[in-house]
């Protein structure tokens, strides 16, 4: 380490024999690596097994400590078809980590008066953006959008249809996407800027986030890491479809499609808790719960556009991102500007949460246990990893001899989904050997009925696929898509 002082201006870069990790100390933090030196140890010892373990094939992480970014690294693959290693500059999708950075530049227009918290949208907006027949859009306003009480539900169903206001603005929390959407077209209209040049002017360029942007760009071509699904297998990349950058089309989505590397959003991450380029006041809000997310974890709550952890010794900031097969995450402690935010390439990045947050930050984080998602050694991926090496009807006894002496025994929704698993491999009779020990477990529910009938259809057994859609439709007459498959197997039959 003491190297690194030698180094004066410049990163020291290491690359390990193996070539897949790569970490970067920053040397104009080296005074204040001795308590971060346990962290970085613990991180490069559990980051290989546990990406192994989770079929991730790659993540890159940064810690800040003292308000100091103090160390960045790079694990695995982008690209598991190319082997090509992820890198400290590789660039990943932020997913919903889009958001914070959106609040904080929507935060500064706050401060230049351009817009007021609590002023209806539809009043700078002239309209009433994509609700129709619905007077609540009156009363929807920034801060209800930042603080996700707004009504809008995460997503519409499909682009085209109008957007619904669920519940009266301010009653509760519910986390909408669709709100974020709805303040950048205001946020344009205010501005006359594009979105993606309001983000380069009031967030990204000023705080140096160079790798940054809401829009592809053609550098990302050899920089961005691929996609990989819950196998860990490749998956695609959300790019354009020709792979070229254009900026006059291309308009971005304030809740989902930053592009940046862990060095760029932990520089962000400074700022956040710094306060950098907002006035105290307004950052004191930000930094204020709005509302509080979950019962079941009181500490949970929301600021300004992002989650907050209150405990009675400190507060942290925390925000999870998830565009399906590609995941993120950061939590930053106010008392002591301590933080780490990682980026995950595979559908698995946050099963390995807990770990990563705990050899980054340690202490307790209810928001992790909030969120609920399914851990890389949850019972339901245990199942699936053993059912690819020795085939689904094996696999299957070890884990009912298993519920029986543990009694741990997997959902039906994960149970569903390592049938879909197989489905999707094409090996149906795998899919069936698990969508029937669902029906078995579950009789009641509709679903399962007509995940099975969908395998039979696949596999070519009509007879059992009617029977199956059959049991779905009686259990569930709303169920418009079993019926009419159902009346198309029974017409082939005629």
């Amino acid at each position: 380490m003491k190297k690194v002082c030698l180094l004066a201006a410049f990163p020291l870069l290491l690359l390990s024999a193996s070539a897949q990790v790569t970490t970067v100390v920053y040397p104009l933090a080296a005074s204040r690596l001795s308590d971060t030196k346990e962290s970085i140890n613990r991180i490069q010892t559990d980051v290989p097994q546990l990406l192994q373990k989770a079929d991730v094939p790659g993540i890159s992480i940064a810690l800040v400590r003292h308000g100091q970014l103090v160390w960045t690294g790079a694990f695995g693959l982008a690209n598991v078809n190319t082997a090509r290693p992820v890198k400290t500059n590789t660039v990943f999708e932020a997913a919903s980590l889009s958001k914070v950075v959106f609040a904080y530049a929507v935060l500064k227009l706050v401060d230049q008066g351009k817009i007021n918290l609590d002023t209806p949208l539809n009043k700078y907006l002239g309209n009433n953006y994509d609700v129709v027949n619905d007077d609540r859009i009156n009363l929807i306003t920034a801060r209800h959008v930042l603080s996700h009480t707004s009504g809008f539900p995460n997503w519409r169903n499909t682009a085209n249809e109008s957007l619904p206001i669920l519940f009266n603005p301010g009653e509760k929390f519910s986390y909408s996407g669709e709100g974020m959407v709805y303040l950048s077209r205001v946020v344009e209209k205010i501005t006359g800027l594009s979105f993606e040049n309001f983000m380069q002017q009031y967030a990204l360029q000023p705080l140096g986030m160079s790798s940054s942007s809401y829009i592809w760009r053609n550098r990302y071509d050899t920089l961005k890491a691929y996609r990989h699904d819950i196998l860990g297998q490749l998956s695609g990349r959300n790019q354009p479809e020709n792979g070229k950058e254009n900026a006059g089309q291309d308009h971005g989505n304030a809740a989902a499609s930053l592009c940046t590397t862990a060095t760029d959003y932990a520089t962000f991450l400074v700022a956040l808790m710094n306060g950098t380029g907002l006035k105290k006041q307004t950052w004191q809000q930000m930094m204020t719960p709005q509302v509080r997310v979950n019962p079941k974890y009181p500490a949970v709550a929301w600021g300004l556009g992002v989650g907050l952890e209150t405990m009675p010794e400190e507060t942290n900031l925390w925000h999870w991102g998830d565009n399906g097969d590609a995941k993120a995450y950061f939590t930053a402690s106010l008392k002591n500007k301590n933080a780490v935010v990682y980026f995950a390439d595979g559908a698995n990045g946050l099963s390995i949460v807990k770990e990563l947050v705990n050899d980054g930050l340690g202490g307790e984080h209810p928001a992790i246990a909030h969120l609920d998602y399914e851990t890389y050694h949850s019972p339901s991926r245990l199942l699936l990893k053993a059912a690819m090496s020795k085939g689904a009807a094996p696999a299957l006894q070890d884990y009912l001899q298993q519920r029986e002496d543990n009694k741990d025994s997997i959902s039906e929704d994960n149970m569903n989904s390592i049938g879909y698993v197989f489905l999707r491999m094409k090996r149906a009779d795998d899919a069936i050997a698990f969508f029937l020990q669902n029906t078995k477990d579950f009789p009641a529910s509709w679903n399962v009925w007509d995940s099975l009938g969908e395998a039979y259809a696949a596999q070519g057994d009509k007879p059992k696929a009617i029977a199956s859609y059959e049991k779905s439709v009686q259990l569930n007459p709303q169920n418009t898509n079993g019926a009419d498959t159902l009346k198309k197997l029974k017409a082939q039959g005629k």
